[in-house]
């Protein structure tokens, strides 16, 4: 009789010894990096929608747009969202990470902003305008530039354009390449800058009412949810993909940022 007790027991002990560890892992929070601002704001309307799913989200900010793509694919993060697809894929190629998007999230069109014209055509020759120097925002900013007929830009760049693929530029203008997120504080210095949107709200700059011009919405340039490419199936993912484009979420970002951020699904 005792025998049989003590192995009940022991039968007991290691039983529990499996289940602790499960326990933990689902109280492990899913650790999400996203760039201070908008992106940051959306995703607590989402980190709510996926705690009503059983999922906790913890939201890590970065202040720049490498480290969030770093931290990731060392395993700090379980995904991120501040970039857009073709920034993606650059680094991909460039750094060798295998990252992966799993869902579109929203589209900030980035305009050109300016404290010394009002408009465009009063640029004067040799005007200075500032450009994000990472290389697909980089050549984003000359596009939108060239849309506003103030430059070409050989069409064998296409969307990694740099300054030395602009073939034409009637006003002599000089490109300076900046950080993006150092943008916003170079209006002081320079002409006109081009800015992403995300990086002038958390300036607080309004991109409707303070944007010379922006970006049309079907820019290519959709925002998406990155994770790692050996993670992509794991089950949270279609969990914060369904809390990502819920209705609140859709409705929080067009009631907070009007035209200014668009839901991208």
């Amino acid at each position: 009789m005792k025998s049989t007790l003590l192995k009940v027991l022991a039968t007991v002990a290691l039983g529990a010894t499996f289940v602790l560890p499960a326990a933990q892992a689902q109280d492990k929070p899913l650790k999400v990096g996203v760039t201070a601002g908008p992106h940051a704001e959306i995703f607590e309307v989402v980190k709510q929608e996926a705690a009503k799913q059983g999922l906790n989200v913890q939201i890590i900010e970065f202040s720049d747009y490498v480290q969030p793509n770093v931290a990731l694919a060392s395993g700090d993060l379980d995904a991120n969202s501040y970039q857009h697809q073709p920034y993606l894929d650059n680094a991909n190629a460039d750094r060798g990470y295998k990252l992966v998007s799993i869902a579109k999230t929203v589209i900030f069109p980035m305009g050109i902003y300016s404290k010394k014209v009002k408009s465009l055509a009063d640029l004067k020759e040799g005007a200075r305008i500032g450009l994000p120097n990472d290389p697909t925002n980089g050549g984003r900013a000359l596009l939108l530039l060239q849309s506003q007929g103030l430059i070409k830009v050989n069409p064998t760049a296409g969307l990694k354009a740099t300054p030395l693929d602009v073939v034409e530029n009637p006003k002599k203008i000089r490109f300076i390449e900046l950080d993006a997120a150092q943008l916003p504080r170079s209006l002081d210095d320079t002409d006109a800058s081009v800015i992403n949107t995300n990086f002038a709200m958390q300036a607080g700059l309004n991109p409707k009412q303070d944007s010379l011009v922006q970006e049309s919405a079907d820019s290519p340039y959709a925002n998406v949810l990155v994770v790692r490419e050996k993670d992509k199936n794991r089950p949270e993912f279609a969990k914060l993909v369904a809390a990502y484009h819920s209705q609140a979420v859709k409705d929080f970002i067009a009631k907070k940022y009007k035209d200014s951020v668009v839901a991208a699904w």
